[in-house]
């Protein structure tokens, strides 16, 4: 029972206990029986407190039923770079080392008001910046990453440890992780999650993230956080007869590894074969800038938000982080404003582009994970999502394919902005086709 309780998904569990059918003291007790027997091995918690989370537990049992929120008893793991009133926000940095701050950021205090369990504080990069990764390791290879920055909710998701697990992406943090794991992740349109209480690296990339094992837990927070289209999609599933989806490798599209490749032509044949209409789609050349644009931003907003941090305790910081924070590779404010005035005049232009078809489809990573080596602990490339996250566009990773090391490898499906329903919508169709590349979580 208490290993069919920890792959039940978030809105089998919000039935359950929200009727009473299910205590949620019992459903937490399952979650930490299986953390104990598992997070040796993949390193998913920074902080973690079953004391916390039992008396957290019984308090949401105790609550009335007529009172009982749309995320009764659900348990969700939250990266530790988001502020929670009643555990540490460490940022995997020893100038925060147990760090409590006195207020829970606008993404926690809503998921506690729709009566979510707050379950513990998953591992990430130093700031959610570095490339050098925690601790975590992949649950499905304990030698290979589970990506980053968004590493340990990456993996508490992807091994069972909860259903839910907020991450962060500021280039590709929360898509790259949910590939090497297996299992679905929304990045939505650029800042229509509230992004109040969380640490800043880039104003103008960084975006909360949404981690699930399915896609209708995806469908249930972006209800509940109000991600709703302007034009409601259609009720009924839609049928990949007369969809049309179109392909983009990008600029960066050399750096596919042999499986990407592979399973590339896979999924265009997949979905071909479903009546689905595909063609590969080249972005104008405009768009080959958008790595540059992309770390100037990063680079000058880096050099304001890690000031404090550099100034206090310059000694303790990663050598990435200081790299940003003393404006070491000298990018100037001519280079930025440029940067953020192209990137502005290509938004209207990429949106129209996604409009022409069902949705876009990209890579979310190179390939599969990497092979953890020490010290460095890479994360894996985010090459590939850099230029969405820029553009401010909602990506969503579907898994479903296998690499030739049996790890799992995901691609992205890419809406126009603040189009969240309708890319959900398509992932429903999309998931069920691609579910012939191999992958079962």
């Amino acid at each position: 029972m208490t290993q069919d309780l920890c792959k039940l998904s978030a809105s089998e569990i919000v039935k359950l206990t929200r009727s009473g059918e299910l205590k949620v003291e019992d459903y937490a007790k399952a979650l930490i029986a299986r953390v104990k027997e598992r997070d040796p091995i993949v390193h998913a918690w920074a902080y973690f407190n079953p004391d916390i989370i039992l008396e957290s537990a019984r308090k949401l049992d105790a609550t009335p039923a007529e009172k009982r929120g749309p995320l009764h008893g659900v348990a969700v793991g939250i990266k530790d770079v988001i502020y929670t009133k009643d555990m540490p926000t460490q940022q995997y940095s020893p100038i925060y080392k147990d760090d409590h701050p006195e207020l829970d950021a606008a993404v926690v205090l809503a998921l506690r008001a729709m009566g979510a369990l707050i379950f513990g504080k998953t591992h990430t990069t130093e700031f959610a910046t570095c490339q050098k990764g925690p601790p975590t390791c992949n649950p499905h290879d304990p030698t290979r990453t589970a990506g980053g920055s968004s590493s340990g909710s990456g993996a508490a998701v992807g091994d069972f440890q909860v259903p839910l697990a907020l991450g962060t992406q500021t280039g590709g943090s929360t898509i790259r992780p949910a590939s090497y794991n297996g299992i679905y992740a929304l990045k939505p349109t650029w800042n229509a999650i509230s992004r109040e209480g969380l640490k800043m690296y880039s104003v103008t990339c960084d975006t909360v993230g949404l981690y699930s094992r399915s896609i209708d837990d995806l469908e249930l927070l972006c209800g509940l956080f109000n991600l709703v289209d302007d034009v409601a999609p259609p009720l009924e599933p839609l049928k990949l007869s007369g969809a049309k989806f179109g392909f983009v490798k990008t600029h960066v599209w050399p750096k596919a590894e042999l499986a990407l490749i592979k399973l590339w032509e896979e999924a265009k044949k997949y979905l071909v074969d479903a009546g689905a209409e595909v063609e590969e789609v080249d972005l104008p050349e405009i768009f080959n800038n958008l790595g540059i644009w992309h770390r100037n931003i990063l680079h000058m907003e880096g050099y304001s938000s890690f000031l404090g941090d550099y100034l206090q305790s310059p000694e303790l910081l990663d050598p990435w982080v200081t790299k940003h924070a003393a404006n070491k590779g000298k990018t100037t404010r001519k280079e930025q404003l440029e940067s953020l005035d192209e990137i502005a005049k290509l938004r209207p232009v990429i949106d129209s582009i996604a409009s022409k078809y069902t949705c876009l489809v990209t890579p979310s990573v190179t390939g599969e994970a990497p092979v953890l080596e020490e010290p460095l602990r890479f994360t894996g490339d985010a090459s590939f999502n850099l230029m969405w996250t820029v553009l401010h566009l909602p990506v969503l990773n579907v898994p479903g394919f296998k690499g030739p090391n049996g790890m799992p490898i995901g691609l992205s499906l890419v809406g126009p902005r603040y189009h969240e329903q309708a890319l959900l919508r398509t992932s429903h169709a999309v998931a069920d086709v691609f579910a012939q590349g191999g992958w079962n979580l």
